[in-house]
């Protein structure tokens, strides 16, 4: 029987099954402990004004963690950082050094602390490193805290090269979360708001599957691409709805408290855990902090997920499409504006000023979604994600904000001139609005949803361009405002204006229906395939957003561009690879068994004067559709031989895009018919409804 979890309180430590919260964590309150007076407000301003720490502050800090470490039992640290690919990275080194005596001495200070070394050439880098370039240099990231897991001292760090380009995910976010604190505090300081600073905060749900390890083990493509290349639908799928906050199995609730407890260690709050639409699959959603923070609590929260799941012989899929019949998993990214960590600059008020505050926010937000579509299109594309969006409740490729009637009315009513800006106030606007599931950019209350993120993506890029788009917008609402005899009426006027100029992108109807792709034609809105969102990256108008704003220069971005394109590249490649190769060892070979094992039933009925049409049929059947299999197969085969060799892996993305996904689409619906019929003794691989539904 599982122990059941009791919270209770002592000395404002919150605590769970006897586990203080963020033990693991050298948060405000070890510091507190560790630290004098000088260096704990010297880093807590650093975390949230991004200034610099001094060195002898940075001693004083090695000192203290390492203190706090050894009494937790650490014996190695590691700089851990988000490389290109979008994982972690981390290489341990031992707190204990050689002394000249051959004995073992304690060496960490502030040079260990604050930078380390790895060899860059072997991450992706986009050609930016090679072989013999390889350093890189990992530097202590002070605006996030460090923290103790399997018995390491985990040190957050960007991640550079030796000649200073961006080399990781994490350096691009903290330069968008300074851009952003600089433009908000300017445009806001003209209008009479004294904050301290001003960051984006994020709350990332995050969706998983979680199935048997073993039933795992016997699909090749599981295995290696995450996803189900081939399936029929089982005789029951989601249909009843069922599975939506259904109570959760006792395998599953075993799981969901491990990963509870280990996470709670680490000082993040799973709000949330629930059984999502689909058969196997959850949900965990955190609680908010800033996005910087919550880039690195997203990477732990996968890391956890799917450890402890390989402790409970289950396997948690972050593939944003492992069914193909079924709902994917997404990762909405809630984004919303905080001042001094508490004003919250996206909820409406009661006075023409605050209401005035709430609007001109709301206006860069819905000008930064419409001026950098495809930039934001192009930080949460992927092969995986292409699978996902446009069904099922993820949203389609076109971009457009839902902002729910409260808010439209009171956008038609500055457009329409009957509100002046620091006169009338607008009616209330707060959390009256619905969620609108089906759309990509979504207004919920006080924060906005962007649903199109998928399960297995780092949030660093989607909140790295709306920190940056958002930048944008104020940067150019201050310059309108600066000088201006009456900044309330001007301000009145720019959201005004540029409500009227971008109200294009905002939609409040039905994203899937047939409607919505015309209207969105005529207002030149479209899909963006990824190959062309990806192209997109180093356009004049983008590379100007990134550079202006210290984001990203055009080598550094050309360079993340052509990472992205190989990545596409090698993910469609991979499953074409797969699907050919489960293809021709498993499935062929298992039906042409059938096909003789019909045959054979057929003979010896007919020898025996019995009825045999039946098995004929069965056998003919099968016979065609291996023949159909195996001609698709070849198709797919001669397309991935002719998969472009030269280096221009643009032109390669764009023939895995145009050429091989047509070809395994083809090659999966007649596979999958073939399963339709095949006698499940002969079908090699788990089906569906084994892996969703336990079916033996």
């Amino acid at each position: 029987m599982r122990k059941k979890i009791i919270l209770y309180y002592m000395k404002n430590v919150c605590t769970i099954n006897n586990i203080p919260f963020a033990q693991d964590v050298f948060g405000d309150a070890e510091m507190k402990k560790y630290l004098p007076a000088h260096t704990y407000a010297a880093m807590r301003k650093a975390r949230t004004h991004y200034t610099e720490v001094s060195a002898k502050d940075r001693a004083i800090y090695a000192q203290a963690i390492k203190k706090w470490a050894l009494s937790k039992g650490v014996t190695h640290y590691t700089h851990w950082f988000i490389p290109l690919n979008g994982g972690t990275a981390q290489k341990m080194e031992s707190l204990y050094s050689l002394d000249e005596t051959g004995g073992a001495t304690l060496k960490f200070g502030e040079k260990q602390l604050c930078a380390g070394e790895g060899d860059a050439s072997s991450f992706p880098s986009g050609g930016l490193r090679r072989t013999f370039e390889a350093r890189g240099i990992m530097q202590w990231d002070y605006t996030c805290y460090v923290f103790v897991r399997d018995g390491c001292l985990y040190i957050p760090c960007t991640f550079r090269s030796f000649g200073g380009e961006v080399l990781d995910k994490k350096s691009p976010l903290i330069a968008s979360c300074k851009a952003l604190n600089f433009q908000a505090l300017r445009l806001l300081a003209q209008l009479g708001y004294r904050y301290d600073y001003v960051c984006s905060v994020v709350g990332a749900e995050q969706e998983y599957f979680l199935i048997d390890g073993n039933t795992f083990a016997l699909r090749k493509d599981l295995v290696y691409t995450g996803a189900t290349l081939f399936g029929a639908p089982p005789s029951k799928e989601q249909q009843f709805d069922r599975h939506y906050f259904a109570p959760i199995d006792n395998n599953v609730a075993d799981f969901m408290k491990e990963v509870y407890e280990r996470l709670w260690k680490l000082g993040i709050i799973a709000k949330t855990q629930h059984n999502e639409v689909a058969p196997r699959q959850c949900e965990l959603a955190p609680c908010y902090t800033n996005a910087n923070i919550a880039a690195n609590n997203d990477q732990l929260v996968m890391l956890t997920l799917k450890s402890v799941a390989e402790k409970h012989n289950l396997v948690c899929l972050l593939h944003e499409k492992p069914f193909i019949s079924v709902n994917g998993s997404g990762k909405h990214n809630n984004w919303s504006l905080l001042a001094d960590g508490k004003i919250n600059l996206l909820k409406s008020g009661d006075t023409a000023k605050l209401n005035a505050r709430f609007m001109l926010m709301t206006a860069a937000i819905v000008k930064a979604v419409d001026d950098y579509g495809e930039l934001l299109t192009a930080s949460v594309c992927s092969h995986s994600n292409d699978c996902r969006l446009g069904g099922c409740e993820a949203p389609p490729q076109i971009l457009s904000v839902f902002t729910g009637q409260p808010l439209l009315k009171a956008i038609n009513c500055v457009c329409s001139g009957k509100w002046r800006c620091g006169k009338d106030a607008l009616p209330y606007v707060g959390a009256v609005t619905d969620r609108n599931r089906t759309s990509p950019f979504a207004f919920t209350g006080n924060k906005f949803e962007f649903r199109s993120v998928g399960s297995s993506a780092s949030i660093a890029d989607v909140n790295t361009v709306l920190n940056a788009a958002v930048a944008e917008s104020l940067r150019q609402f201050a310059d309108e405002l600066h000088g201006s005899s009456d900044v309330w009426k001007r301000a009145g006027e720019i959201i005004a204006d540029t409500f009227s100029k971008h109200k294009r992108i905002i939609f409040n109807g039905n994203n899937y229906g047939a409607e919505w792709v015309a209207e969105a034609k005529n207002r030149n809105l479209k899909p963006v395939p990824t190959p062309d969102a990806i192209a997109s990256i180093t356009n004049a108008h983008n590379i100007n957003l990134l550079e202006r704003h210290g984001i990203l220069n055009h080598k550094e971005a050309a360079a993340l561009q052509q990472i992205k394109f190989t990545e596409y590249r090698n993910a469609v490649k991979t499953a074409a690879t797969v699907a050919v190769e489960t293809v021709r060892k498993q499935i062929l070979p298992s039906v042409n068994c059938a096909i003789a094992d019909a045959t054979d039933t057929a003979r010896k009925k007919i020898d025996g004067a019995i009825d045999a049409k039946c098995d004929e049929y069965l056998a003919r059947k099968l016979n065609a559709l291996y023949a159909t299999c195996a001609k698709a197969c070849a198709y797919l085969q001669r397309k991935l031989d002719a998969l472009p060799t030269d280096k221009d892996v643009q032109n390669q993305a764009g023939y895995c895009h145009d050429v091989l996904l047509p070809a395994i689409a083809v090659l999966r619906k007649y596979v999958d018919k073939t399963e339709t019929i095949c006698p499940q003794n002969k079908w090699p691989v788990p089906t569906y409804g084994q892996i969703l539904f336990g079916e033996k």
